[in-house]
């Protein structure tokens, strides 16, 4: 956690990083596949994995709209928002999920992320149970030492969402070699996944620019999130530039390789620009 604060406290609109759980959601109902076209306007169809990486809001307010409010916050919950990620983590707030749909509609919740709030680590969690298919974990943080060494993973949940990984994954992967996240820099020898997510969080108000992220590359997989806040120049874009930054010095260091690799903090905080405010 490179700005402890802000990772901890009761989180911010979750913006487009919603549509990995709606995508999610509508997989496990049934209602879309990947290969789905979904008509957006006039003759004009877009399917899942393009959705994804453009991160279309017309899509995935349609997908909420079939959805409707229960299911959607059924699956909300499943993936951990509105709780805490972690285990007993000091000064750690859950976001917030709503008991009714959002003044602006269940297709706003499901495109912007209107009337939730999203902390960081609620996202890492997310992010971690895609990445490994489908484990979710606790979240811990070892202060020591000793607390390092007797580390013990701490199983949450088992998401029953194994099959429809495959599904989703080639739209992350698509966000960063052709879409909403191409500052990352994609390369194929060392690929990443995520999902971008630009507003202005209506509770703040505040600009915001996420980005959720995994990789898959060597022994050590990593999960990366992002989150800025500031003015009109934050966004997921630009956050997606800073966790690129992150897996590229890792991967010079050849930490993706290593059989104990050490904390990444050094190289994670090295890639951060303080005047971002993330």
């Amino acid at each position: 956690m490179v700005n402890q604060k802000l990772a901890l406290k009761s989180g911010f609109q979750p913006c487009s990083t919603i549509k990995i759980v709606v995508s999610l959601a509508g997989l496990s109902e049934g209602l879309i596949e990947r290969n789905t076209m979904i008509r957006l306007y006039g003759r004009y169809s877009m399917s899942l994995t393009e959705a994804l990486a453009r991160s279309n809001n017309v899509y995935f307010a349609s997908v909420g709209q079939k959805l409707g409010f229960e299911r959607v916050t059924y699956y909300a919950r499943l993936f951990g928002l509105g709780e805490k990620a972690g285990l007993d983590i000091p000064g750690e707030q859950p976001g917030i999920l709503p008991d009714s749909p959002p003044p602006s509609g269940v297709g706003m919740m499901t495109s912007f992320g209107d009337g939730i709030t999203l902390t960081p680590l609620e996202l890492a969690s997310i992010m971690a149970a895609i990445a490994n298919g489908g484990t979710m974990y606790y979240l811990q943080y070892p202060r020591s030492r000793e607390e390092i060494a007797h580390f013990k993973p701490r199983v949450k949940r088992q998401l029953d969402i194994a099959q429809w990984i495959p599904e989703i994954k080639p739209g992350m992967m698509g966000a960063v070699e052709y879409g909403t996240a191409r500052r990352a820099a994609y390369d194929p020898n060392e690929p990443i996944l995520g999902k971008t997510g630009t507003c202005t969080d209506t509770r703040t108000p505040t600009h915001l620019g996420w980005f959720g992220s995994f990789n898959e590359v060597g022994k050590n997989k990593l999960v990366v999130v992002v989150l800025l806040t500031g003015g009109r120049g934050v966004s997921g874009p630009v956050a997606s530039g800073i966790a690129g930054q992150v897996y590229r010095n890792l991967s010079r260091v050849n930490y993706f390789q290593q059989d104990h690799p050490t904390a990444p903090l050094a190289l994670v905080s090295s890639a951060c620009c303080a005047a971002t405010g993330e």
